[in-house]
């Protein structure tokens, strides 16, 4: 059985059930057991994580620092690799796991909270004063910046409000990242400055477009060369200053001194890339072309889908991934997978199936994504839905769960971001 629970139910034509092979290939290639079979492994005292290799010999202490969506069943696996070699770690997820070794905390997203700055100012008081001699393992995932968190000096409470606004301001993963970094102790290389001089392996499992590593869960590990007056230029820019009086003493410079990241390694285990060329392979095996448009597309949620229809070509498959933007505006429930699908539904053609989905499972809410084609189209029709209300009121999930074309998955424990293909036939 798959990782989609109701592709019988979504494969009512001969086109949508390629479209779900494509899917189910897409997400089994970045699943983490997978994944670190092929690029973490410890034989005898040789540590390998992709193509760097430490000699534990070398190291009187080895710790693990997981954050993020994922990166409690990613620690498990490591946590059983390196066996006697660690000396004990901290990781917070948003889903359950269990340790033998390992202090877990159950921890919050899309927004940061109490229990997510008590996991971070916990870890790192436990995990300090480091020497040359001590190796840290960080598991960095998607989500990493909610759940990863020490503010500079604003409080919980304007944090949260911020954060909202940020999500619902239809600012870019990379501008709300910014802002992040320099209202925390921890990001843009904070992480890395604490862990000084020990030598640190961050194995990112990147959700972010094109892998930027600065963005990634706020590039804990990375020297960051934005500036306060960037952040305070985004924040004007999607008038978050109107919703809240901005003190600019809770904004703080990034470290960038060279020492702080010179045994600093920053590996990408997996991205969206990985699940786009697992997606082409599988349409080469059932004997279709593909066309490879972007692995970091960005753009709004409402006009992607069009665009990407305009782009695909007959008898071929458009792959794209990356991450759009959503500006909220409605009261209804829903992602912006969803919302790329139900907003391309007038321009869908009888020969065209769009499908857009979120790769940890959860779309915001429920659905993993959505496909569309006539069907769909047929469906609603005769269920009287008005798409375009659907759409003005922000209730995606709303209209896939009375028409049945929702991506149902359940939580997954992979995290690269979004996944979107058009498939126009011939036929």
């Amino acid at each position: 059985m798959g990782l989609i629970a109701n592709s019988g139910q979504l494969s009512l034509t001969p086109q949508r059930e390629v479209v779900i092979k494509l899917i189910e290939a897409g997400l089994e290639s970045i699943q983490p057991k997978k994944i670190l079979r092929e690029s973490f492994s410890v034989h005898g005292f040789s540590l390998t994580v992709k193509d760097r290799e430490f000699n534990l010999k070398d190291y009187n202490r080895v710790f693990l620092i997981g954050f993020g969506k994922g990166s409690g069943g990613i620690s498990k696996i490591i946590e059983k690799d390196l066996g006697e070699f660690l000396t004990g770690g901290y990781v917070i997820d948003n889903v359950e796991q269990k340790f033998s070794k390992i202090n877990f905390t159950k921890g919050t997203h899309p927004l940061p909270s109490q229990e997510n700055i008590n996991f971070t100012v916990n870890a790192l008081s436990n995990i300090k004063n480091l020497s040359e001699k001590d190796l840290v393992l960080v598991v960095i995932c998607g989500g990493g910046s909610a759940m990863f968190e020490d503010p500079y000096k604003v409080d919980l409470k304007t944090l949260i409000k911020i954060s909202n606004l940020l999500l619902k301001s239809g600012a870019t993963i990379s501008e709300m990242n910014v802002i992040r970094k320099h209202l925390s102790k921890v990001k843009g290389g904070g992480l890395a400055k604490h862990l000084y001089p020990a030598t640190v392996a961050s194995l990112i499992f990147s959700d972010v477009p094109g892998s930027d590593l600065s963005t990634i869960a706020s590039g804990p590990t990375f020297k960051d060369l934005s500036t306060t007056e960037q952040a305070f230029e985004i924040i004007e820019k999607y008038g978050i200053s109107k919703n809240l009086d901005i003190n600019k003493d809770w904004f703080t410079n990034l470290p960038n001194e060279e020492k702080y990241f010179k045994n600093v390694y920053n590996l990408i285990i997996v991205e969206n890339k990985t699940a786009l060329l697992a997606m082409r392979q599988k349409a080469k095996s059932l004997g279709f072309e593909t066309d490879l448009y972007s692995d970091r597309l960005q753009g709004d949620a409402k006009l992607i889908g069009k665009f990407l229809i305009e782009k695909a070509k007959k008898g071929r498959i458009l792959l794209a991934g990356g991450e759009t933007t959503l500006k909220v505006r409605g009261g209804g429930r829903g992602g912006r997978n969803q919302t790329v699908v139900l907003a391309s539904l007038p321009f869908i053609d009888k020969n065209t199936v769009i499908a857009s989905f979120d790769s940890d499972g959860v779309d915001f809410y429920y659905f993993a994504g959505a496909i569309g084609d006539k069907k769909t189209l047929e469906k609603s029709d005769k269920l009287k839905l008005d798409q375009r209300e659907y759409l003005s009121n922000d209730n995606s999930y709303g209209f896939f769960e009375k028409v049945g074309d929702g991506i149902l998955t359940g939580k997954l424990e992979s995290n690269v971001s979004d996944l979107m293909l058009v498939f126009k036939s011939d036929v």
